[in-house]
């Protein structure tokens, strides 16, 4: 259990998957500086995703970094992963070192404001070890973030704050769908780190 009371041992889902939240694992001035440097330092792109033969671009912008130049697509689209930043090593050894699991990749993500989010959607892309960990590392705006099982329909949200880490593992991208809800209360940026395992 850690200072905010949060106990990563416990699985928030109730059946068919695992999802650990470790809360904030940095204090709000690592934080900070951060977000800062990852807004100036890494190579954000418009993401471009293929839709029924139609090329949307997205507000959202990401970026895709790895131990090698993986190829990872999803929804129609291949990005060829970037080195690693000195920050992303950084941050990928405190979260290997929290999770107990090492990770080859992290696609990032950086919504500008609650205008921005992300519909229902799994990680259940071929590239990725299947029922793999996934580590969600959170900077900027706290944002709800929320599961839906695919079959039941059950739901369940918690907020996603500044400096706090989220593992999603086991047969979760199987059986649920997860989603960044758009909102009208939160206007700072929020920049998302998702540490993954790419299947060479």
């Amino acid at each position: 259990m850690d200072l905010f009371g949060n106990d990563s041992s416990l699985n928030i889902l109730p059946f068919d998957g695992e999802v650990n939240y470790f809360g904030q694992i940095m204090s709000a001035q690592q934080c900070d500086d951060y977000l800062n440097r990852l807004l100036h330092n890494i190579d954000w792109k418009n993401d471009e995703l293929v839709v029924h033969g139609r090329t949307i671009v997205t507000k959202r912008k990401v970026a895709w970094y790895g131990d090698q130049p993986y190829d990872y697509t999803y929804s129609n689209s291949t990005k060829k992963a970037l080195p690693w930043h000195e920050d992303l090593l950084k941050l990928k050894e405190r979260v290997q070192m929290e999770t107990q699991t090492t990770f080859n990749s992290c696609l990032l993500n950086l919504y500008h404001s609650g205008d921005e989010g992300m519909t229902w959607h799994s990680d259940s892309e071929e590239a990725l070890l299947k029922h793999g960990a996934i580590a969600s590392l959170s900077f900027g705006a706290s944002r709800k973030f929320s599961f839906k099982h695919k079959e039941t329909k059950k739901t369940v949200s918690l907020m996603l704050d500044e400096g706090s880490l989220l593992v999603m593992k086991g047969a979760t991208q199987t059986n649920w769908l997860h989603s960044l809800p758009k909102t009208t209360k939160v206007a700072e940026p929020r920049i998302n780190l998702t540490f993954r395992t790419i299947v060479v």
